[in-house]
Parts: structure tokens; C-alpha cells; sequence
């Protein structure tokens, strides 16, 4: 393995199986998560099972904030250590303030680390499609090439990342006031299971469905439609529903030729926003 010269930084919410993270040495900055008045470090200091649990008789939702600036200096800090550049790989800057956050540390890092660059980029999605825009910058960084390149490569598959999920309801995005369209897209059938697309900072309604079988068949119609028979890069994501997600990831193997195929659950911030019951698939094409 060539000798990296660009180290790797994402935030929690790309739900990067931590394993793998580790092993490819992508620095992952938590998102603190307010919750029953305690604060949690997103991905590190909740289990998911009774978070999930908490959050459905919570009176109170919880509340996220993006990380400090002084969090992703730190990061950077960490992954630039013997290396000439960092590439920061954050959530979409049109549903966070990470992206700004992570802006000012990079100004920052010029005065307190003159030697090293350091570029952030708006990955323009989240959860595991985020997560393989990291995965392919720190694959690429591993070849020992330049940010540009590690930048490049990072991208290109930021450009055709892809997530679809089914919400189990609808009421924490209507809730939590991120996406205020919510509440028209519930209709007169409180029952449905809205079908939800995040591509390229924006996130719009596919379709909705009155069951949840036939909302997870729709999942891998819908990826079809996208891919067609191409090799693809496949997680899917969940959020306390790991049964149906086992199910889905067999669905995928059989049908696509899977360059890499995960399971991956969605982080407590992430599953604060979005509710128990989520199953999704996160993809690009070769």
C-alpha cells in the first residue's frame, strides 16, 4: 500500500459501519443528540434499541446540533497527522449546519496548521450514501495520491449517490419542522408509507404506499428503475427494523451483481429526525 498523503474526516450521520471506518482510518466526528436531558454523542454513546424504544413514548423529541467547529478541527487535526491534506466529507448543507461548521474549522486549520490543505466537501446526501462518498475518498486516498484526486474521486460518486427509504410515518420529519412539506404529503390515510428520495441535496416524495410489505417491494422496483443491471455499491439502512433489512439485503444479492452489499443502522440523530420502523437502500452504479 502506497504511503497516504490525504487523510479522511466524516460526521456520524454518513452511518459508516464503524469496522470499516476503522479500518480504512476515516476520522468520524459525533453529533451531539439532546435527549430526556441528556446529551449523547451521536453513534458512540447510545444503544440503538432503547434509543429507539425511548423515542416512542418520548414526550419530548430530541434534539440534534451539529458539531462544533473546534470538533472538526480536531478531527482534521487527527486525520492530517504525518499527511499533507484532509478532505472533510459532510451531510448536505441544505438539511445541516455541518457543512458551515466544518468551513469554519477549515479556516481555522490555516492558522493553526499552516502545513496541511484541507478541502470540505458538501456531499450533497446523507446516511450511507454520504457514507460511500467517504469510502471511495478513503480507498482512493489509500492509492497515495493527491487531495485533488482523493477530491475527484470523491465526487464523481457524490454525483450518482442515491438513497430511498420507506418512513414507517411521517410525524418526526413533520415534528421536527425540517421538512416542512411533510405534513401535505400525509394526505387523508394516515396508514400510508411515504416513500422518500435524497439525491443531490434534495429530498422529494417517490410515491406512497398503504402497507409496509408492499412500500419494501416498491424499494427495489424504484433501485431498479434507477440501476437497471449495472454492478452496484449497496447498503441498506434501517432503523430498528434489522428482520426486514436482513430480507432486503438477500432481495439485493440476488437480483444485482454488488460490488460491496451492507447492512447498516441509522444513527440515533439521524433516526431522531426520521422515526422508528425506516428501511432504506443507499446505492451507486459503477
Amino acid at each position: 500500500m502506497a504511503d497516504k498523503k490525504v487523510g479522511i474526516v466524516a460526521d456520524s450521520t454518513a452511518c459508516l459501519p464503524s469496522e470499516l471506518a476503522k479500518e480504512l482510518g476515516i476520522q468520524v466526528v459525533p453529533v451531539d443528540l439532546v435527549f430526556e436531558g441528556k446529551v449523547y454523542r451521536d453513534g458512540l454513546d447510545s444503544n440503538y434499541e432503547e434509543f429507539y424504544a425511548l423515542l416512542k413514548s418520548a414526550r419530548r423529541l430530541p434534539t440534534t446540533s451539529a458539531p462544533s467547529p473546534s470538533s472538526y478541527l480536531e478531527a482534521m487535526r487527527e486525520a492530517g497527522k504525518g499527511r499533507e491534506g484532509v478532505l472533510c466529507i459532510t451531510v448536505s448543507s441544505k438539511v445541516s449546519a455541518m457543512y458551515e461548521s466544518a468551513r469554519l474549522a477549515m479556516e481555522m486549520a490555516q492558522g493553526s496548521m499552516p502545513g496541511l490543505q484541507v478541502t470540505v466537501l458538501d456531499s450533497g446526501t446523507a446516511a450511507m450514501a454520504q457514507g460511500f462518498v467517504a469510502l471511495e475518498a478513503a480507498r482512493k486516498a489509500a492509492q497515495g495520491v493527491s487531495l485533488a484526486e482523493v477530491e475527484t474521486a470523491a465526487r464523481q460518486v457524490s454525483a450518482k449517490a442515491n438513497i430511498v427509504a420507506m418512513l414507517d410515518t411521517l410525524y418526526y420529519l413533520a415534528k421536527g419542522g425540517r421538512i416542512p412539506r411533510a405534513a401535505a404529503w400525509i394526505g387523508s390515510v394516515l396508514s400510508i408509507k411515504p416513500i422518500l428520495e435524497f439525491r443531490q441535496g434534495e429530498v422529494r416524495l417517490v410515491e406512497r404506499a398503504r402497507t409496509r410489505r408492499r412500500a419494501l417491494g416498491r424499494l427495489l422496483d424504484i433501485v431498479e428503475e434507477r440501476l437497471g443491471n449495472r454492478p452496484v455499491h449497496v447498503a441498506v439502512v434501517h432503523a430498528n427494523a434489522i428482520e426486514e433489512a436482513q430480507i432486503l439485503k438477500e432481495k439485493i444479492r440476488a437480483r444485482w451483481q454488488c460490488r460491496e452489499l451492507y447492512i447498516t443502522p441509522f444513527t440515533p440523530v439521524m433516526g431522531a429526525h426520521l422515526g422508528p420502523g425506516l428501511v432504506g437502500v443507499a446505492f451507486y452504479p459503477d
